[in-house]
């Protein structure tokens, strides 16, 4: 008699189980996300990696004294931005997510490290591209590396066969949404599909110690299921994000079991793959023929990787009644807040103006740091008033119009040095942690947003 057929309701959205249908997901609260899906269990293929481990003695309860530490260090890759954003190379055994949207670089980013690998066995499973596409993509890459091997194969079970015979050193699947296990009756990319096949890979992680790579897509309609269905069960979750209309891109690490979150790494995408970005102030500054008002550049920090970033700002009497209030890349709520702070303390008449911010270089910064340059380009733009290009700042501004002290305010001062800057503005109550002597660059000193108004527009 074949076994009776289970089913369950998940939500293509976030992935919650249901027995019944549901009109709103409890967890997402979307309308109309919730599609039945088989999960019955089937007998397990002959070389699947569930039948290989199968047979082995269930575990059982050990000291947390008695447990060796492996000895295993880090893959550290030729990639110096991945190395930075998994907080210094792979961890053999890890499950690593790397999310985008479609087309953004994230098989290119995945393809280019397999060819820098030379010296490990990487086999690159496919299940969107044939191996003559991917050679295709291979050929513009500067790259070679005759230990780097292609499979294009959608069956789970298939995969862990040529895995049990080929035995690589890193995995790579692109992507997981094309992967189909037999232990689920459901359609491919279906929420039942995506956690199945994430967590067979998880358990062959784990127990053969071999890192694999799994590349996702994020959709606007949220109709596979993302990346977020997956997090809780992978070990780090790294994002690929950028305009695909514009050349860089930033690596962001949401999750990491084995390092920070902070850190990001920038490529800049060109027509022969994916080139690492070292020093990304360079690029995140624009060089201008002729200096121009509302420019100020601002020094932040992502993670232990200091930034100068430019910012600028338009300011125009509105034609509305209700003036415009909008920021690229910056707070919108912060940079109210900040106009609000220069009507109020500085007695700019900001309320009758339209007021646009934005960060250079599709950046979107968190850093309080850059308070005191928004503010110096809001001004500058108001007034018309060129501020030099060889000044920067990092400082916080509070509600009374103080110039607050910032954390790690030396490696922002070396970075500016570094760059060409003359002078650098902060809070005068970071000088207490500064030894000047060691900076030729000149550090002023400000405790007022007035007395830096008072030097720059007069």
């Amino acid at each position: 008699m074949p076994p009776k057929i289970k089913t369950s309701y998940f939500c293509q959205n976030c992935g919650y189980q249901s027995p019944k249908w549901l009109g709103k997901c409890p967890s997402c609260e979307n309308w109309n996300t919730f599609v039945e899906e088989i999960i019955q269990k089937e007998q397990p293929e002959k070389g699947s990696w569930k039948t290989s481990t199968s047979q082995k003695v269930a575990f059982k309860p050990i000291a947390l004294e008695a447990v060796e530490l492996a000895q295993d260090e880090r893959i550290v890759t030729p990639d110096k931005e991945l190395n930075r954003v998994l907080g210094g190379g792979i961890v053999p055994g890890s499950l690593i997510l790397i999310g985008g949207e479609p087309g953004i670089g994230k098989s290119t980013l995945m393809l280019q490290i397999a060819l820098q690998m030379q010296n490990y066995k990487v086999l690159y499973v496919s299940g969107e591209e044939s191996l003559q596409q991917i050679k295709m993509r291979a050929e513009r890459l500067p790259f070679k590396n005759s230990n780097c091997y292609l499979l294009t194969e959608t069956s789970t079970q298939n995969i862990f066969k040529q895995v049990e015979i080929f035995e690589p050193d890193i995995l790579v699947i692109d992507s997981i949404q094309t992967l189909q296990s037999a232990f689920v009756e459901s359609a491919v990319g279906s929420v039942s599909q995506v956690r199945e096949c994430t967590a067979e890979l998880m358990k062959f992680a784990k127990e053969s110690r071999t890192p694999v790579f799994i590349i996702g897509h994020i959709t606007k309609e949220g109709t596979l299921a993302g990346p977020k269905v997956l997090e809780h069960m992978v070990d780090a979750v790294l994002t690929f994000e950028g305009d695909r209309h514009l050349v860089y891109r930033i690596l962001r690490a949401n999750k990491n079991r084995f390092g920070s979150t902070s850190e990001l790494g920038i490529y800049e995408m060109l027509s022969n793959g994916l080139r690492e970005v070292s020093n990304p102030s360079e690029i995140l500054l624009t060089q201008r023929e002729e200096p121009i008002s509302g420019i100020a550049i601002g020094a932040t920090l992502e993670g232990n990787r200091p930034l100068l970033i430019e910012i600028q700002s338009l300011v125009s009497i509105t034609n509305y009644g209700t003036p415009q209030r909008s920021s690229t890349g910056f707070d919108q709520k912060r940079l109210n807040m900040l106009l609000a702070v220069l009507e109020k303390r500085g007695g700019y008449r900001l309320g009758s103006q339209d007021v646009f911010l934005n960060i250079t270089g599709g950046l979107k910064i968190e850093d309080p740091a850059i308070d005191l340059a928004v503010c110096t380009s809001i001004i500058s733009s108001y007034q018309d008033t060129i501020i030099p290009n060889n000044i920067c700042f990092a400082a916080e501004v509070g509600l009374g119009g103080e110039i607050r002290a910032i954390q790690k305010v030396e490696q922002r001062i070396s970075e500016a040095e570094k760059l060409g800057f003359q002078a650098i503005y902060v809070s005068k109550y970071n000088l207490k942690s500064i030894n000047t002597e060691n900076f030729k660059i000149e550090i002023r000193a400000a405790a007022k947003l007035e007395g830096i108004f008072e030097q720059l527009f007069g």
